[in-house]
C-alpha cells in the first residue's frame, strides 16, 4: 500500500483544498440526485459513505492508499484503514458497517426469501403491520419467477377510508424490480373487508395492465383488524 499523500496537495493553501473538497462534495449529491447511486465512481460512493466536511477528500486518499483496489479495501482491518489520512475510527467503522453489510446482502441465497403462494402467506408478512393502520394504505409484495418475494413496497396512502391507487404506481416498482408477478394488498381501517365497488373495478383494471405487461397480478387482498379477504379466493380476478 502507498503512504499516506499530502492533503495540502504540494503547498496549496489548505483552506483553497478545503473549500475544493466541499465544492466536490456538493457535486456529488446533485449526482447521487438526479442519476441516482448506480451511476457514481467508486470514489463519489466513498465520498458518500464518509460524508462530513472533508468525505470527497478522505475517499480520493483512500483508494490512493489501497491503489484503487476495491477488493483490498473491503478486506482491510480497522487499523489498515487508518493508516490512510483524514480516515480516523469512526470513518473506519462506517467502512467496515458499509461492507459487511453488502457482505451480508450477496450471502442472502434464494432460499431466504419467502414464498408467496396464498392468502396465508400474505397475511402472515403484512397483516401485523397493516391490520390497525388508522388510514388506508396500497401496497403491493414483488415476486420472481418462483413466487419469491423480491421487496413490499408501499404505493399509495389515503385518508382514513380511501387510496388514491394509479396503475403506474403499482407497475413502476414491478418494472424497476424486474419482478415477474405481484400481489395487492391494502387495509380498510374501518374493518368491513368486504371489497367495494372501487376495489373491484381497480383490480380488474389493474390485472388487464399486468397482461400488457406481462407481469401477472395473482391476487389482491383486503386486510382487516379481524379477517382478511382474497380477491382471488372469491373469484374477483
Amino acid at each position: 500500500m502507498r503512504n499516506k499523500i499530502n492533503s495540502t496537495n504540494g503547498g496549496k493553501d489548505e483552506e483553497t483544498f478545503k473549500d475544493n473538497a466541499l465544492l466536490e462534495e456538493e457535486k456529488i449529491d446533485r449526482e447521487i440526485s438526479v442519476k441516482g447511486a448506480e451511476n457514481l465512481t467508486n470514489q463519489e460512493l466513498l465520498a458518500v459513505i464518509l460524508s462530513g466536511d472533508m468525505g470527497a477528500l478522505n475517499a480520493e486518499n483512500l483508494l490512493h492508499t489501497f491503489e484503487g483496489n476495491l477488493v483490498h479495501l473491503f478486506c482491510a482491518s480497522l487499523n489498515q484503514l487508518m493508516e490512510t489520512e483524514g480516515i480516523g475510527f469512526q470513518e473506519a467503522q462506517r467502512i467496515k458497517a458499509t461492507f459487511e453489510l453488502a457482505k451480508r446482502i450477496a450471502a442472502y441465497s434464494e432460499e431466504d426469501r419467502p414464498k408467496i403462494a396464498s392468502k396465508g402467506d400474505v397475511t402472515k408478512l403484512l397483516a401485523p403491520h397493516m391490520m390497525f393502520l388508522p388510514q388506508e394504505e396500497f401496497r403491493v409484495m414483488l415476486l420472481n419467477a418462483k413466487q419469491k418475494l423480491i421487496r413490499v413496497e408501499t404505493v399509495s396512502l389515503g385518508s382514513l377510508d380511501k387510496a388514491l391507487v394509479e396503475p403506474r404506481d403499482v407497475f413502476r416498482p414491478a418494472i424497476t424490480f424486474n419482478a415477474a408477478s405481484l400481489v395487492i394488498v391494502h387495509n380498510h381501517p374501518s374493518g368491513d373487508t368486504q371489497p367495494s365497488e372501487q376495489d373491484v373495478l381497480l383490480t380488474r383494471e389493474l390485472c388487464m395492465c399486468g397482461i400488457i405487461l406481462g407481469i401477472e397480478v395473482l391476487d389482491h387482498i383486503i386486510i382487516g383488524v379481524r379477517d382478511h379477504v382474497s380477491f382471488k379466493e372469491r373469484g374477483l380476478l
